[in-house]
Order: structure tokens, then sequence, then C-alpha cells
């Protein structure tokens, strides 16, 4: 029973059952966001349950055989190895349970911009950009650059990219915040030490259905000359999209499309999720009597510190979870990172 009430097995099966019976409706596809939506919902929940299942049957037959061995030390072994690969599982099993926020299944948008610093700092969103770009290359997400201002020297201003795969905005909700860079400066002649910022933001993709009303009149939509890739013709027009949303001062921008209307819509969906994050976190905040705190892009308020001199320390601030291999980490080796704060959260 541990299993049924730490995974929730019965009330997923439960489901499972019911979407197995909409599948099945013969009018199913006379709605095809629905029927994508269904068929989405019954796949990840197989991929939660098979793999469950797998692991109690197991350690069921483990059981088993142990309890029937007696002095046959060569099984034991065999069974000891068998008892490391499924710890591991179960661990993997436990971090899902983790994955319980209502868009922690969701698509994601992943935003870096530089902080104080300057070239430094724009040199490290660059740094940063490549870091995540690594991560999900080896995690099979897929990353669509959505729009970057580089900086007048190396590297970017800002990046926004878009992740998409299973649980993205899970797994990365928790990069949020101030990442600091302590190193040698190799644009310094003098060779000093230089302290670099950049802030990342990550935003749920939310689907159209949420209720948030825009009003035309709280926005100014900027039209301008793509200055990114996307193909041939894409930086001879002037297709690339910035909406400001006056109220709250938030700005998305958007270039991929060669399509100025395609730019336009994929901004105000990015809107629509910022507006509707800032809601929910107002409302949490209120539920447990928090005040918001504004958080500067500088010294004094930092999620992740990579420090390459005068040692080498990546450390988590949140979850004091540290590396020192600061260029593993930067090569996208941030896995654990990323799992300490899932288990923190």
């Amino acid at each position: 029973m541990i299993y049924g009430g730490l995974f929730d097995l019965d009330n997923k099966k439960k489901r499972l059952d019911e979407l197995e019976v909409i599948i099945n409706d013969a009018n199913l596809w006379d709605d095809k966001d629905y029927a994508n939506k269904i068929i989405k919902e019954y796949n990840d929940l197989k991929n939660i349950i098979n793999p469950i299942n797998d692991v109690k049957s197991n350690i069921s037959s483990n059981l088993e055989i142990l309890l029937s061995l007696g002095d046959d030390n060569d099984m034991v072994s065999l069974l000891e190895d068998d008892y490391t690969e499924l710890s591991k599982r179960f661990e993997e099993l436990k971090l899902i349970t983790y994955l319980s926020g209502p868009y922690d299944k969701n698509n994601c948008i992943l935003e870096i911009h530089a902080g104080a610093g300057g070239t430094e700092s724009c040199d490290w969103v660059s740094m940063l950009y490549r870091m995540y770009s690594r991560y999900c290359k080896k995690s099979n997400y897929k990353v669509i650059e959505l729009d970057s201002q580089e900086g007048e020297e190396v590297g970017y201003k800002s990046v926004m990219i878009q992740i998409i795969g299973d649980n993205a905005y899970g797994y990365f909700k928790g990069e949020s915040g101030i990442h600091r860079l302590v190193r040698i400066s190799p644009f310094d002649s003098n060779k000093r030490r230089h302290t670099s910022f950049a802030s990342v933001e990550i935003t749920p993709e939310i689907d159209d259905n949420i209720d948030i009303e825009i009003d035309d009149k709280d926005l100014k939509i900027d039209i301008y000359r793509s200055s990114g890739p996307g193909g041939q013709g894409v930086n001879t027009t002037d297709s690339a999209v910035r909406v400001t949303h006056i109220p709250t001062g938030i700005v998305v921008t958007c270039q991929n499309e060669r399509s100025q209307i395609q730019n336009k819509e994929h901004c105000l969906e990015i809107l629509k999720s910022k507006l509707y994050k800032i809601e929910q976190e107002k409302k949490e905040k209120e539920l447990n009597g928090l005040k918001g705190e504004q958080v500067s892009n500088g010294f004094g308020s930092n999620k992740r510190s990579y420090v390459m001199c005068p040692y080498t320390l990546v450390k988590d601030n949140d979850t004091n979870y540290q590396d020192v291999n600061v260029d593993k980490v930067l090569d996208g080796e941030i896995d654990e990172f990323i799992k300490e704060e899932l288990k923190l959260r």
C-alpha cells in the first residue's frame, strides 16, 4: 500500500480506464484539439503507471526468490545488483511525484537577461544559454529560439527560448532567479577578477482556455526588422514583434517566425501565460501570508553562484547543493541541481 499512497496509483489507474473509454469513442476526433489533449493525458499516465507496476513486480519477485534461497550466495549477490538498480529506478519515480503542480507537465519559456556587468554579463548570458541548450539536448528536449538581443561586443543582452517536452516547466521552474559568475575576465587585459549577473525567468506555456483577458488599449505593439536566424527572407522584412503590456510593464518579443502575424500571436500567448502566472503567484502569497520582494539583478541576490576563481565551485543557494566541477556544469550537467530543487519544493 506504500506505493499506492505515494504515487496515488489507484486514482491514476481509474483515470486511465476513463480515458480508454473516451479514446474508444468513435466521435472523439470530431474535435481534434480535445482529442490530442486526451491522447497526451493517456500517454502521460501510461508512462507513469507502467514503470511503477514494473518496479512493484520486480520487488515482489525478488522477495519471493530471497525467501526461498537459503544459503545460495551467488543468487543473493545477483539480487543485490537488482536491488541497486531498483533503488535507482525508485528514486527516479519519486521525482515524478514532485511534479504535482498544475502546469508542471507543460512546455515552458526560458528567458535570460544580462544584469550588472556590461560586456561580462552579456557573455555570461551566452554561457548560460549554451548550458541550458546542452542540458536540453542531453535530456531530449526540443529548443526553439524565439528572440535574442545581441550584446554590443559579445554575447547577448537577452535570450528567449521555448523548451518543448514532457514536464519541461516542472523541471526548469526551479532555475528562476539570479545566476552569478565569478571569474578572471577574458576581456580584461589586466586579468582582474570580475563578477557578472544574469537573471533567468521560467514561464509555463498555458493553453488557450485560461481566463485572462487582455484589453487592446493596454498594449503597445512595435514592429521591427528581425535580427536573428530564421532562414532566407526573415531578415529582410519587418516581421519581428515587440508587445508591451502597459499596466504591468511586461515586454515580450518574438522574431523566429517569418510572418508578422504569427510572431504577434506567439507574443500574445506568452504574455497571457506571464499574466496568469503573476495572478497565481499573488494568490499563493496571499494564502501563505507572504510579502512579495523585488529581486534586483545585481549584487546581494542570487539563486546560484558559479565561481571559477580563486577556487572552483557551483553552489545553489536554495538547496545548498554544490559541485566543484564548474566546467562540467557549464557544459550542461545540471541534472543533480534540478533534482535537488525538485526535492526541496
